[in-house]
């Protein structure tokens, strides 16, 4: 029998799927008009202090991922991407969890918010800059995108301490039609 938390209908999986995605095309959204704003307005001028230097707004043209790690590599970052969105694709359908497929849907949209910039962003096609525009001390100028696999690896940690499954094991569907026979 299955636990209360996990649905078990289709109707359900086809609910969680449909968060997933709301919150991946909410997040995506959010970020590509927030960075169309950066653009606009903090291009070729200072840092906008909102907080003093806790908090500043700074336009940063990325070439890598945080921290400068793969700086130049964006081609080869973009490829891992497509591949992380597949994956998500595949198993989307099969998550049975809420906090899951919200987890799924805040790093789907921030992996296809950067990702978006890459391909359409100068230099080029897969080669693009992520546009970066907030900054904190002592770390990386980040993005909405960013912000949002951050949040999601987040919550990913507690679901997986409170050992929360994002997936039905396979040896548990066997279980359950074995035990129908």
């Amino acid at each position: 029998m299955r636990p209360a938390s996990q649905p078990n209908s289709g109707k359900a999986k086809f609910g969680l799927v449909k968060r997933l995605y709301l919150i991946a095309w909410i997040i995506w959204l959010i970020d590509f008009a927030t960075k169309t704003w950066a653009i606009a307005n903090l291009d070729s001028r200072d840092p906008i202090k909102l907080i003093g230097s806790f908090l500043q707004l700074t336009l940063v043209k990325n070439s890598g991922a945080a921290f400068s790690f793969a700086t130049g590599a964006t081609f080869i970052l973009s490829i891992f991407a497509c591949c992380v969105v597949a994956a998500i694709a595949y198993y989307a359908p099969k998550i049975t969890s809420k906090g899951w497929a919200i987890v799924i849907g805040l790093a789907l949209g921030g992996i296809v918010g950067n990702l978006t910039d890459r391909i359409f962003r100068a230099p080029g096609f897969f080669t693009g800059h992520v546009i970066d525009w907030i900054e904190l001390p002592n770390w990386p100028v980040f993005n909405i995108a960013d912000s949002a696999i951050v949040v999601a690896t987040v919550i990913a940690v507690v679901l997986s301490i409170k050992n929360i499954s994002p997936i039905e094991p396979a040896n548990v569907e066997k279980k359950d039609s074995s035990e129908e026979a």
